[in-house]
């Protein structure tokens, strides 16, 4: 029977994946998921017809309907679930999935704890299949996995993100990612204890008062999910364009939160070299684009001076997230990042523009008991050469979470006020 689940699977696979090259190639508007899923059942249920009919032509005995049922089953959360790696997915306490190979699995816990699991699959060619499947299946078009291309970057439907290795590594590798609060609040993560409550209205004004925010901290550290929940304060009706290397935010996704999002993703070249879309390019685009906001998931690279320049150019409120190990770090990244661009901006003026650009960075830490806490945010105030000046107005406290250390500036003051946040009891907090 397994035999029979793999032929048909590989069949029906490669049916869905001509049809979505066919529909890109003519310029037909991609399935849904559900549709893809759809579709793929009847593919299943046509593949089983043929089957018994094959069996019957030539004199063995046909499948019985209990085991029709179990292959289309088996058949079915193979390509539209994620095959063993499904009841891991279907764990919410399972924060992150690491196969080093097809019986080399490990998990994280959203505790901190870590184990080692059973197989995922049953041998490393399953393993890469089930991958090639997935990226055929699940993703935004089609992607290849394969030794000429042997990295892929892709979002699974829950929204989870998935980095798969082949021929660079030993053994076909799998990493996933995994967004406990998939439309995080501000308030669910106040009582996660990530902050305070006066810490919440203070970061409910700060976007609400358009300020260009930087949120900077360690990888899997709860960048995304701190911006995703700063951006569930935005008004609803404003016109939010995300630009992300792989789609993780998600704000498009939450038609009760926002109503007009258009979330844009960075795409690698073809195997000839062509078709190239960077996160650079996505944010130029974005601003010929009418937005209200432009959000980018995570500035690593050339995108670092397009994005500081849409925060300079009428787009205040702009929010991104960085890999910094400080508050203080991201300034350094940050003019790193404009002077490795192609503009090769000078230490002098990638401090200017970032100075302009930036208002506040907002730094997450982990605890020693493994929780993620706001530990320190500062307040842009101007340059001095090559230095970016800032005020702490939050810093670590003993136990890494953020204390009110510093005076905000009387404007800041003034803008936060008028965004709506009690000064007074803030200020008492």
């Amino acid at each position: 029977m397994n035999d029979l689940i793999k032929q048909i699977r590989a069949e029906v696979a490669e049916r869905i994946a001509f049809r979505t090259r066919s529909d890109e190639e003519y310029g037909r508007p991609p399935m849904t998921p559900q549709e893809r899923r759809k579709y793929g059942q009847e593919l299943i249920t046509a593949a089983l017809d043929a089957h018994v009919r094959k069996a019957i032509d030539t004199g063995r005995p046909p499948l019985d309907p209990a085991t029709e049922a179990r292959i289309a089953r088996a058949v079915d959360n193979a390509l539209f679930g994620f095959g063993g790696f499904q009841p891991l997915l279907d764990d919410s306490r399972i924060e992150n999935i690491n196969a080093n190979a097809f019986d080399d699995v490990h998990v994280t816990y959203a505790d901190g704890t870590s184990e080692e699991v059973g197989p995922v699959a049953d041998s490393d060619e399953d393993l890469a299949e089930m991958v090639r499947t997935a990226a055929a299946l699940l993703g935004v078009g089609e992607r290849r996995f394969d030794p000429g291309c042997p990295t892929l970057a892709m979002e699974l439907p829950d929204g989870s993100r998935l980095v798969a290795t082949m021929a660079v590594s030993r053994h076909p590798a799998v990493s996933i990612r995994r967004h406990r609060f998939p439309t995080a609040t501000l308030p669910e993560l106040r009582r996660t204890g990530t902050f305070s409550a006066s810490m919440q209205d203070f970061l409910t004004a700060l976007v609400r008062a358009r300020k260009n925010i930087v949120v900077v901290g360690a990888t899997g550290g709860g960048k995304t999910t701190l911006l995703r929940a700063m951006a569930s304060v935005l008004p609803r009706h404003e016109r939010i364009i995300t630009a992300e290397e792989h789609f993780e935010l998600g704000l498009d996704r939450d038609k009760d939160t926002h109503s007009n999002v258009l979330a844009l993703q960075a795409r690698k070249a073809n195997i000839e070299g062509e078709g190239e879309i960077t996160l650079a390019d996505l944010v130029r685009v974005a601003l010929g684009m009418s937005p209200s906001r432009v959000i980018v998931g995570e500035v690593k690279g050339d995108e670092c001076i397009p994005m500081l320049n849409a925060m300079t150019q009428g787009n205040d409120g702009s929010l991104c997230t960085l890999h910094a190990s400080s508050s203080q770090g991201a300034f350094s990244r940050l003019a790193s990042f404009a002077a490795q661009a192609p503009e090769r901006l000078s230490a002098e003026a990638a401090a200017l523009l970032v100075s302009e650009a930036v208002h506040f960075v907002v730094y997450l830490a982990v605890t020693r008991d493994g929780m993620r806490v706001i530990s320190s945010i500062r307040e842009v105030v101007g340059c001095d050469g090559i230095s970016v000046i800032s005020n702490e107005i939050y810093s670590p406290g003993p136990d890494r979470r953020a204390v009110r250390n510093h005076p905000l500036r009387t404007e800041t003051l003034d803008d936060l006020e008028a965004a709506g946040l009690d000064v007074e009891g803030w200020l008492a907090s």
